[in-house]
């Protein structure tokens, strides 16, 4: 009797850590998209990456706030709501600013960015500016949505530079 209550113990122990783990596996998959975040330079230090320092010029003014999100870039992922992985959001500077965005591993990622000018939240297509890694066109046939393809950056294991140049209409 004694030998079963203590196998039994074991038996309960075992299966409620493995449920347990079934439990925490999915944090991990949930936590890595929308994480607001600080613009934190010390972050893309040469021995801090991956990330990426971002570049964006062509502000046209210190209104409102800039928003640079960072998407993997895949077909399932680039644009899609709720899948950027990381945004940070600050009020505007005219000209150029920096970003330094971290990545969670080395991979192929997009960055868009948008200059909310009177910093009401919404898109606003007459005054509203926007942009994306590797500058591609945007145009009334891919309706501001160029493919992943056009806009994915490699990024090894360090920090990887690249310049934005803001468009508006």
């Amino acid at each position: 009797m004694i030998k079963t209550n203590a196998l039994l113990r074991r038996t309960s122990t075992a299966a409620a850590l493995v449920a347990m783990a079934g439990l925490a596996a999915p944090v991990p998959a949930l936590a890595q998209y929308r994480n607001e975040i600080p613009n934190e330079m010390r972050r893309c230090q040469s021995d801090k990456g991956p990330a990426m320092m971002v570049t964006v010029d062509g502000i046209k003014s210190s209104s409102g706030k800039v928003r640079v999100q960072s998407y993997r870039a895949t077909s399932g992922e680039w644009l899609v709501k709720g899948k950027w992985l990381s945004r940070i959001e600050v009020p505007a500077r005219a000209g150029s600013m920096t970003f330094c965005v971290p990545l969670p591993a080395s991979g192929t990622y997009g960055v868009a960015v948008r200059h909310d000018v009177n910093g009401n939240g919404e898109t606003d297509i007459r005054t509203d500016g926007g942009a994306m890694s590797n500058n591609p066109s945007i145009n009334i046939f891919n309706l501001g949505k160029p493919s992943y393809t056009k806009v994915g950056v490699p990024v090894g294991e360090g920090v990887k530079s690249i310049r934005i140049q803001m468009k508006y209409m």
